[in-house]
């Protein structure tokens, strides 16, 4: 049935699950602190750090996602500590209205609470790092470049902490998507035909690429920076002409972009849930309302696109994506959770298109409404990834000395 964007942001009591829900054992996963003398077990709440924003395209995303889901946490049972990164790349512990989070509206009272100055060239750590320390977890809202492509995963590696989501390897891969489809190439996963074009290249010798397209796959075709999400930079070429302004478009973003085949098709996305055994919820059917294709006004603007669940094409179809969503997961050694996107052409051909580690948390976002769709409420959604970040972290240890 078809979906709009439901309010799961707004700010209410954590539902009540209608069925026998799995035993989630978040509070006694890895606990990193000792309770107080006195305190007892069923008292005690872990202490979560959530972290948004970020050197990103996708900056305002990460605040939207943060505050839906800082709104649906269990105050019952966590502690919650916001830090906030800037554009300028600053984290700044802030406890101020979460309210004000979406549009950066927090930055000014987060620079008086800390009464902090910013020094042009450089990214300000300290302040949050104690705050990180303090924490049993981590859940990094980020979207994007500095944020979900491995660099803050390798930040709490070496603090220690748990964390939310994908590790650094798998991060760094699901982020870069030229790296990615060599991975899912290497598992037998069928994509869409693409090739890779560089910055250098395009700049030096502007005819290549066309030549390129025409003698494999042809106009029209599509254009996406290597590392960017939510279609950020995102250009369709209809023709040879087009393909000059598409790649400077792309390029403005990255170093290299994806040059991939036009596919006539539904763009249908599966979630993925899980560390060594993920399992996929029923996949979901994505349609821009007014758009030639699903871009960034389309997954983020209230009224831009609907959503079918389940998607309408055959049932086999849909075991079909979920298997290939769990290979995709599983082939970037992925953990916690994935947003893993597909084509299906009219002949029923299946196409991976991408994977996304961190996908979006926001009131129009396809991940936390497929988990919805399938009975698992908002709350405990949050409370099954917590969950998981301490089964990884605990199953993760290793040993550094031969003695």
């Amino acid at each position: 049935m078809p979906h709009e964007c439901s309010g799961i942001c707004a700010k209410r009591p954590i539902q009540k699950l209608k069925f026998k829900p799995e035993v989630l054992n978040v509070k006694d996963s890895y606990r990193r602190l000792t309770p107080k003398a006195g305190a007892s077990e069923e008292k005690k709440k872990l202490k979560i750090a959530v972290i948004f924003g970020g050197r990103s395209t996708e900056h305002e995303v990460s605040c939207v996602s943060a505050f839906c889901i800082i709104n649906n946490l269990d105050r019952s049972k966590y502690d919650i500590s916001m830090i906030g990164i800037t554009y300028d790349g600053d984290w700044l512990p802030y406890s101020g209205p979460v309210d004000l989070i979406p549009k950066d509206k927090w930055v000014p009272l987060a620079v008086k609470e800390n009464g902090f100055k910013h020094v042009e060239g450089r990214r300000s750590l300290e302040l949050a790092v104690p705050v990180l320390s303090a924490c049993d977890c981590i859940f990094p809202v980020l979207h994007g470049l500095n944020g979900e492509d491995g660099t803050v995963q390798g930040l709490f590696e070496l603090l220690g902490i748990p964390y939310v989501g994908c590790g650094v390897y798998a991060s760094a891969c699901g982020m870069d998507k030229t790296f990615a489809k060599i991975q899912f190439e290497k598992a037998g996963i069928p994509q869409v035909e693409y090739m890779i074009a560089y910055k250098d290249m395009a700049e030096e010798k502007p005819g290549y690429y066309i030549d390129a397209v025409n003698s494999s796959f042809g106009f029209p075709c599509f254009v996406k920076p290597a590392n960017c999400g939510s279609s950020v930079g995102v250009a369709r070429a209809d023709t040879p002409e087009d393909l000059g302004p598409a790649l400077a478009k792309a390029l403005k973003f990255d170093n290299k972009a994806l040059i991939e085949r036009y596919v006539d098709c539904k763009e249908i996305e599966c979630g993925v849930l899980g560390n060594e055994d993920p399992s996929a919820f029923t996949p979901g059917e994505v349609r821009s309302t007014d758009k030639e294709f699903y871009d960034y006004d389309s997954k983020y603007v209230a009224g831009e696109s609907i959503v079918i669940i389940p998607p309408d094409v055959p049932k086999f179809i849909v075991k079909e994506i979920q298997r290939l969503a769990v290979k995709a997961f599983k082939a970037i050694e992925g953990s916690g959770l994935a947003r893993v996107d597909f084509f299906v052409q009219k002949d029923g051909k299946i196409l991976l298109n991408e994977i996304n580690t961190m996908p979006g948390f926001t009131d129009c976002s396809m991940y936390p409404k497929l988990a919805v769709s399938d009975g698992m409420p908002y709350g405990i959604l949050l409370d099954k990834l917590i969950d998981l970040a301490f089964r990884k972290h605990g199953s993760d240890k290793r040993c550094y000395d031969e003695r």
